[in-house]
């Protein structure tokens, strides 16, 4: 079979490290995570002065930690981007292994930082871990090995295997509880299964199972049942935190109130967090947002262009369970400060402050750099024509 390379100059065997991740790597994808890290250390000038202030801290304090959780979050990216598709599935199988155990010991060493759930491991120092932002990229990438092998003649049940990975992961997630994070761990391993294969009635048999997980959970969890209830609600209480948002949305307008001119940082406890973007709308406007939208969109869309023709199985379900979670996690974080979705304490990936959400996300879009990084091999429509033929 006649080798070809899909996109760009082909690889030379023997070339050093650097340079050949520069000419495979997808630069646009790059630039607009960098960019959005930009913004985020833009955004967190304004948003996070409020709360150093209240903590009698610097000024600055929480954004240059953010600039150091960034520096080593990009750092990191472009390391994992350099990883092949079997790297890429080893580092997965080790977090995954890592990241569940330290979701195991929550209840017992756990804080919830007052916050009503259980999701952190503090560390010396007066630092915290959240071990479930490390879980997701970890999930995806064993939950398409497995999908991977059962494609293989005499293969593993996989497809099995997985479904119940994902039940304990979920299962694990809504006890916290983190029903934001559950959900996005069931979506991600829906695509995934969808794109292995799966039949369109057993996606919806597992909707239909979440659904009624969702009820028992409204049921049982006060915590569940007063965000959905505030989000069903007619009106919206304006001294909550998404009645701050929603007013500093629409008090934005198109161009902003002006640079540091914002007053939704004074009354968001969460504002340099889950509700960064509403700082942007008011400050910068609708342009900001839109520019934010754009640069996720293209990573998403970019991503799942170059994993069209991949002939790799785990590659191809891997990257796009990883793509398709990275763009999902932004629209959750935005729908929830418009009220399209109940609140769910999803931070935005790059922009929102959080050591381990930055860090996650730079291993996360490693990974999906690294999988969509072009390499020798027959296109898809040829291997389709020749099987044809």
């Amino acid at each position: 079979m006649t080798e070809m390379v899909f996109g760009t100059t082909p690889v030379r065997a023997g070339d050093p490290i650097l340079p050949r991740w520069w000419r495979t790597v997808d630069r646009w994808s790059l630039a607009c995570v960098l960019g959005l890290f930009a913004i985020g250390l833009l955004l967190g000038l304004a948003a996070s002065v409020p709360l150093a202030e209240k903590n009698n801290l610097p000024q600055f304090y929480y954004v240059i930690r953010q600039a150091v959780f960034g520096g080593a979050a990009m750092a990191l990216m472009v390391v994992v981007s350099t990883f092949s598709p079997r790297q890429v599935r080893r580092i997965g199988v080790l977090g995954f292994a890592i990241a569940i155990t330290a979701i195991v010991l929550l209840p017992f060493v756990g804080t919830d930082f007052g916050k009503g759930a259980v999701r952190w491991l503090r560390l010396p120092g007066g630092m915290s871990i959240q071990p479930s932002e490390f879980l997701k990229p970890c999930f995806v990438a064993i939950c398409a090995w497995f999908m991977a092998a059962s494609q293989e003649v005499g293969g593993p049940p996989g497809r099995v295997y997985s479904a119940i990975m994902a039940a304990f992961v979920v299962v694990l997630l809504a006890l916290q509880p983190d029903f934001g994070q559950a959900s996005l761990v069931l979506f991600s391993w829906c695509v995934m299964y969808f794109i292995a294969g799966a039949p369109l009635l057993l996606l919806f048999s597992v909707l239909g199972v979440a659904t009624v997980g969702a009820f028992f959970a409204y049921n049982a969890s006060e915590h569940f049942a007063r965000r959905i209830d505030g989000f069903l609600a007619a009106e919206v209480d304006p001294r909550t935190q998404i009645g701050y948002a929603t007013n500093a949305i629409q008090e934005g307008g198109f161009f902003g109130v002006g640079v540091g001119e914002g007053s939704v940082k004074w009354s968001l406890p969460d504002a340099h967090t889950d509700f960064i973007i509403a700082v942007a709308a008011e400050e910068y406007g609708l342009i900001m947002v839109i520019a934010i939208l754009v640069l996720y969109g293209t990573v998403v869309v970019r991503s799942l262009m170059r994993l069209r023709d991949e002939r790799d199985p785990f590659v191809r379900i891997a990257g796009t369970g990883l793509a398709c979670a990275f763009g999902v996690q932004a629209l959750i974080n935005m729908g929830v400060a418009v009220r399209l979705l109940p609140a769910k304490g999803m931070t935005l990936p790059f922009v929102s402050y959080g050591g381990s959400s930055v860090i996650a996300s730079g291993i996360a879009v490693g990974m999906l750099l690294a999988l969509t990084r072009t390499r020798p091999q027959g296109l898809m429509g040829d291997v389709l024509g020749r099987r044809r033929g």
